[in-house]
């Protein structure tokens, strides 16, 4: 996180690297020179060893670390004059993304507007919400047929035929950046698709080319392998090894045989990214979602996931990223347990040098849990597991993303409430397939798993929550229930801290795709039941509050406002749970130099009371709610809560 000084061997190293650089630039691009110098010899130190404890040991080291400074030197060449400058303003705010005027917003990008020219023009969309960030989700040329929703990439240097071209991309960007909207773009680390180059000159036979997967004759290896590996797909891609006539060889396939492992053991792989992530920057892209990347590093007897090589190679790549194109950050697609999470953010001597962003997986998780419970006391319980992450980084917050939920509910958070951990996930499964009685939800179960009792769950947030089951009933107070729910869990999502991330539809409350069934490449798969396309009349009704859209979106849009205005959300200062009697409110506390910030969520559809001492003792004696701008009173000594409240109180004499 804190600039470090040199050692004298990474001196030695930093004044050959410079004359290396000087030269390349020659005597028309001195300042241009001496500015790239300046962060290699800030950011060697965060470079050098995890490169060192990765690739040392591997013939021609030096002569690697070169090569890998002349791409930087390249890609700071070709660098465009306007990134230049955005690279300048981000060094001078290097917590451009941790403030509390950001909100992402996650969308495929023919399902949001059919091309990527399409999406331009509904940048005053995205504005109206209070957008600062757009994920648009995998749009680089994946392999023609299924291609698991594009992260089977068959070129990382060209976007997707249908959606429009590399130039159309850079417009976008640029577009996008001028109304003050950073790119997001997947980077998947770690396997490409069968018909991808490398994978082809693999096949033919080309040594160099197969050094850059794992094959292998027999299945003796894979199967050893295979004693401690889980099965990600098991219902349409068991097993972690595919046969490929082709080259004559079993290739690592963690997701399907068609998506080929790559082998980051061959420092060649690390320089392929390095290029592939400084050519997309160089076209405007700002944040690279890193998918996949606890799979990256395979070692024997292990589950091959979350291996201490994956820190120390997105440690590297972040500096590598650093020297060359300041102005980008990462997000680590880590979807993993809590003790496995706080890493891609940098703990010990990684501390804030990792990733810049992670996604909560487990605020998701337990958001989900707490509304079908009806109880907050699991929420806060595993909230409490985690640590502060470091200052410099930030938390990527979302209700509903692309993917299925998994229950990540570990077995000690539950014991810890007097649950059982395996009866709580069944739970939940039952309830959000709709099987539970009582239940509000309609999701499907996705890869159901006979041996280890594992089903995740697909849905759109708004089905998942109540809103079809309502809307079907025409139940008004179900259909009011419902949209409380919605607004309450996404409020949390805002209020949590970090970089909250909208899912495209959400802020309609856009329901279930059921017409996934009619696509051939989607049939197989339920998770396209919540990847529907954009409703662009839906929207036209966003500013009625009459309709569900209009609630929602207004709803939503007032809350990022107050969100933008409230400096205790910034992502250096840490969400804390509080230790509340009443076990369907959630607490959480901020603490901050202009005063507290005490957050209460009420988790179901009765009216709750909170003891004032709670507040009393943080210094609210006389609590504003920054929501509705309305002073509270206590009743005695209680606060009530009205059900699915949603409260952002601070000292009104402050």
């Amino acid at each position: 996180m804190f600039s470090q000084p040199l050692s004298a061997a990474q001196a030695q190293v930093f004044d050959l690297l410079q004359q290396r650089i000087r030269q390349a630039y020659g005597a028309q691009r001195t300042a241009d020179a001496e500015a790239l110098c300046t962060r290699l010899k800030r950011y060697l130190p965060d470079l050098l060893p995890p490169l060192a404890a990765v690739y040392g040991e591997h013939p021609g080291f030096e002569a690697f670390v070169e090569r890998l400074v002349d791409t930087l030197v390249k890609a700071d060449l070709e660098r465009p004059e306007d990134l230049r400058q955005l690279d300048l303003e981000r060094l001078l705010a290097p917590d451009w993304f941790q403030g509390p005027h950001n909100l992402g917003y996650a969308a495929y990008t023919e399902r949001f507007a059919g091309n990527l020219r399409g999406v331009a023009e509904h940048i005053g969309y995205l504005e109206e919400l209070g957008v600062t960030y757009l994920h648009l989700m995998p749009l680089l040329q994946p392999r023609p047929g299924e291609n698991d929703g594009g992260y089977a990439v068959m070129d990382y240097r060209a976007v997707r035929p249908d959606l429009g071209d590399m130039d159309d991309l850079e417009a976008l960007a640029r577009a996008l950046r001028e109304r003050g909207i950073s790119l997001c773009l997947d980077l998947v680390l770690n396997h490409v698709a069968r018909e991808h180059a490398w994978a082809e000159a693999a096949r033919r036979g080309e040594a160099r080319y197969q050094a850059y997967f794992h094959t292998y004759a027999d299945r003796a290896v894979p199967e050893q392998y295979e004693r401690t590996l889980p099965e990600i797909f098991p219902d349409f891609a068991p097993g972690n090894f595919s046969w490929d006539a082709e080259m004559g060889r079993w290739v690592w396939t963690t997701f399907n045989a068609w998506q080929w492992d790559l082998n980051w053991s061959n420092p060649e792989v690390f320089l392929e990214f390095v290029g592939i992530i400084l050519y997309l920057a160089n076209r405007g892209v700002s944040i690279f979602r890193l998918d996949a990347i606890a799979f990256i590093w395979k070692r024997m007897g292990t589950d091959c996931q979350n291996q201490p090589e994956v820190h120390l190679i997105t440690q590297a790549l972040r500096a590598a990223v650093r020297i060359a194109a300041p102005a980008v950050i990462f997000k680590a697609e880590a979807i993993v347990g809590p003790r496995d999470l706080m890493p891609y953010l940098g703990v010990g001597e990684h501390y804030g040098k990792v990733s810049d962003l992670a996604y909560h997986n487990s605020l998701m998780v337990q958001i989900w849990s707490g509304l079908a419970a009806r109880d907050a006391r699991l929420v806060r319980q595993a909230l409490e597991a985690f640590g502060d992450p470091p200052r410099n980084t930030s938390w990527a917050t979302y209700l509903r993303g692309h993917d299925d939920i998994g229950w990540a509910v570990s077995d000690e958070d539950a014991a810890a409430v007097g649950w059982s951990g395996e009866g709580h996930r069944r739970f939940l499964s039952d309830f959000y397939a709709g099987q539970f009685p009582g239940s509000f939800a309609r999701g499907l179960v996705f890869q159901e798993n006979p041996r280890t009792g594992d089903r995740r769950i697909s849905g759109s947030a708004a089905s998942l929550i109540g809103l079809e089951a309502a809307l079907e009933q025409g139940h008004p107070q179900a259909l009011q229930q419902a949209t409380e729910r919605l607004l309450m869990a996404y409020t949390l999502v805002l209020g949590f801290g970090g970089m909250p991330l909208l899912y495209m539809g959400d802020e309609l409350a856009l329901r279930n795709d059921y017409a996934f069934t009619q696509v051939p490449e989607h049939a197989s798969d339920n998770r396209w039941v919540h990847r529907p396309r954009m409703d662009w009349v839906a929207a036209e009704r966003r500013h009625d509050p009459g309709t569900l859209e209009g609630r929602v979106f207004e709803g939503l849009r007032k809350t990022v406002q107050v969100r933008r205005a409230t400096p205790q959300l910034h992502a250096a200062f840490a969400s804390r749970p509080l230790r509340l009697d009443t076990a369907t409110v959630l607490g959480l506390e901020r603490a901050h130099p202009q005063g507290t910030l005490v957050q209460l969520y009420n988790f179901s559809e009765t009216p709750q009371g909170i003891h004032g001492s709670v507040l009393k003792e943080r210094g609210i004696l006389r609590p504003l709610d920054r929501l509705s701008g309305r002073e509270l009173h206590f009743d005695g000594e209680w606060l009530l809560l009205e059900p699915y409240a949603r409260l952002w109180l601070v000292n009104a004499s402050a």
